[in-house]
């Protein structure tokens, strides 16, 4: 039975104040934790592929240097491109057998980028580089320790997460996931990927702030401007209206000014063409938000080993323990939990771990207990399926 400690908590909603941001799928920030984490998995499954099992490799130190562009309504240029640095460490051989890495890392952002930009084009609009070298002896040595027996902790390290998300934090994550969803984008050919979404709660009062980056070749000139900008701001207010019944006010590109010709307008539907950069790390938490009301870890998820790098794996745990718990008791809540390693030590058995529970009138903690360890016990035991949840795309880690 895992160390963990119960305690009761109370649900973010009651607190007067409440802020939510969303990076969405084109902010550079999410961009490389995208690439890094796509050239995790593509390694994963071809080292399962040569060897059979997971080798070792962290490719979490991705980094976009932001390119220059003259754009103007109409058109643009790409001036300098952006240069995307593929950094991290990996395995290239190993019984005799080599892995082409840094092929499989250029292949894979190639192919993440394509797919998931429409108006960018990858052999002008930006550069690779990789720069993804050989680990260290001693990280290596702990990572393939332990045969088929459950790993051993790289790193002292905590994670947490929780559920279910506040009213606020599923506004802020479903305008972001329809403004950049292919229904819309079908319609809305004009708008790129690069959309940031901050909420604010002030007691039942949501303010939602909208930055959605508008591609300038579907932008002939300023009153088409901000005709399409009014017709996507209206479409976010319906959204907002029909899953949050209290007020509500919605701001999209709230640094334009009319009168100077200055407006979100770009060649590709990205800011990382110029005047942004992004790093892994630096956006979205495993919940998909980021969310300082909430206990979250600072750990950069994306790209590290699913195997037995606990600053992604107990994150994503911590996650869907919260979820897990909330959808099999009616009687609980809300959930938070929180996880700690120490290097060396078997993942499954964490240095300490914390679970706070927001209970429904008449359930007492004490009754609540058995069920809930139940729950915490058995990830722990089946840990290495966090693995397998990641290698294949169904957990979420940005």
């Amino acid at each position: 039975m895992a160390n963990v400690h119960y305690r009761l908590g109370h649900n973010v909603d009651y607190n007067y104040l409440e802020i939510a941001e969303r990076k969405g799928l084109g902010h550079p920030d999410t961009v490389i934790d995208g690439i890094m984490e796509e050239i995790s998995r593509e390694l994963c499954r071809k080292y399962i592929e040569e060897f059979g099992t997971v080798m070792h490799h962290n490719v979490d130190k991705g980094l976009i240097v932001g390119g220059e562009a003259h754009v103007g309504f109409g058109g643009g240029e790409i001036k300098k491109p952006a240069e995307i640095y593929l950094a991290g460490r990996a395995v290239y051989e190993a019984a005799g057998r080599q892995v082409n890495v840094e092929g499989i890392a250029m292949e894979t952002a190639r192919k993440y980028l394509e797919e998931n930009f429409r108006h960018l084009d990858v052999d002008k609009d930006v550069v690779l580089i990789p720069k993804i070298r050989e680990g260290s002896a001693d990280l290596i040595s702990v990572f393939q320790s332990r045969g088929g027996e459950v790993p051993l902790a790289n790193d002292t390290s905590f994670g947490s997460g929780f559920a279910p998300y506040s009213k606020l934090e599923s506004v802020v994550l479903e305008v972001e996931r329809h403004l950049n969803s292919p229904a819309y984008k079908e319609t809305h050919n004009f708008l790129g990927e690069d959309i940031k979404v901050m909420g604010l709660r002030e007691g039942d009062r949501l303010k939602v702030t909208v930055a959605a980056a508008f591609v300038s070749a579907h932008v002939p000139d300023m009153k088409d401007y901000i005709d399409k900008k009014e017709g996507v701001a209206e479409d976010i207010r319906k959204l907002v209206s029909k899953s949050y019944e209290g007020d509500f006010e919605v701001f999209l590109n709230t640094a334009d000014d009319y009168k100077r010709g200055s407006v979100y307008i770009t060649k590709t539907g990205l800011s990382m063409e110029a005047g942004d950069d992004g790093e892994v790390g630096r956006g979205n938490r495993c919940s998909g938000l980021i969310t300082p009301y909430r206990r979250m870890s600072l750990e950069a998820a994306a790209g590290k080993n699913p195997v037995n790098h606990v600053g992604k794996i107990y994150n994503v745990l911590a996650n869907e323990i919260a979820r897990d718990i909330v959808a099999q008791f009616d009687f609980v809540e809300a959930a938070t939990f929180t996880i700690v390693s120490q290097i060396g030590r078997p993942i499954n058995l964490p240095k300490g771990a914390d679970l706070e529970v927001v209970l429904s009138r008449g359930y007492s903690l004490e009754d609540a207990k058995p069920k809930l360890a139940y729950v915490v016990d058995g990830w722990l035991e089946n840990i290495t399926e966090i693995t397998n949840r990641i290698i294949y795309g169904k957990a979420r880690v940005f």
